[in-house]
């Protein structure tokens, strides 16, 4: 998609073909994915950490975590491009190396950086998607996990093996785990989209049903705020 325009013109072939194109976590809401075998501890005192993921349209993906439990913010941007680049017009090219990505803060007193990864796994996206999600085609779409340090690195390639393994998923995982080198806000009018824009026929289709399968599979991770 080349613009905000063409994203939302997908919505004719998702209100075409609803149920097939929409956004892949309403045709696998039943999949369980099991809890990381290998994960950080809860901490004793409460702070904030970061991370920061891609999976599709950062607007599905912040709403997703800004019902998690835990998680203080989630900002929509872009990671994997420079900064010269980090703005919404370029990045939907698809030529910048950017991925629109999903800044998550959390209290890790609170929730893991493994229970984040799980609910990424299960309802925030399709890994089983290369270069896509939905209606969304492009490599600004990629399922990507941007890690900041060697324990992130760790629990995250050692998740995605643990669920290749398990053939959790009907094909492979094709998330990349990668190095943060930076990650940029997107504009204001992306921000928070989800909850400013309900009735948006993408959100209903595409990402309402994402923040309903956090709150069936995950009860005690989910927030109603």
């Amino acid at each position: 998609m080349s613009s905000l325009f063409s994203r939302l013109s997908a919505v004719i072939l998702v209100l075409t073909y609803a149920g097939v194109t929409a956004c892949s976590a309403g045709g696998k809401s039943n999949v369980v994915v099991p809890a990381p075998a290998v994960d950080a501890t809860i901490t004793s005192t409460s702070g904030q950490q970061t991370v920061v993921i891609a999976g599709g349209c950062f607007w599905g993906i912040q709403a997703v975590f800004q019902h998690t439990k835990g998680v203080i913010r989630a900002t929509s941007g872009y990671s994997g491009g420079s900064a010269k680049t980090a703005e919404y017009e370029l990045v939907s090219t698809g030529e910048t190396g950017h991925a629109e990505s999903v800044q998550i803060t959390y209290d890790p007193s609170k929730i893991t950086y493994g229970q984040l990864l799980r609910v990424f796994f299960s309802v925030a996206h399709d890994p089983t998607q290369l270069n896509r999600q939905g209606p969304d085609e492009g490599t600004q779409y990629r399922s990507s996990i941007f890690y900041s340090t060697d324990e992130q690195k760790r629990i995250a390639e050692a998740y995605i093996a643990q669920l290749d393994q398990a053939k959790v998923f009907q094909r492979p995982i094709v998330t990349q785990v990668v190095p943060l080198k930076a990650f940029y806000p997107a504009e204001a009018y992306h921000q928070d989209y989800a909850a400013l824009h309900p009735n948006n026929p993408y959100i209903v289709y595409n990402d309402a049903p994402k923040v309903a399968h956090l709150r069936e599979q995950f009860p005690d991770l989910y927030s109603g705020k």
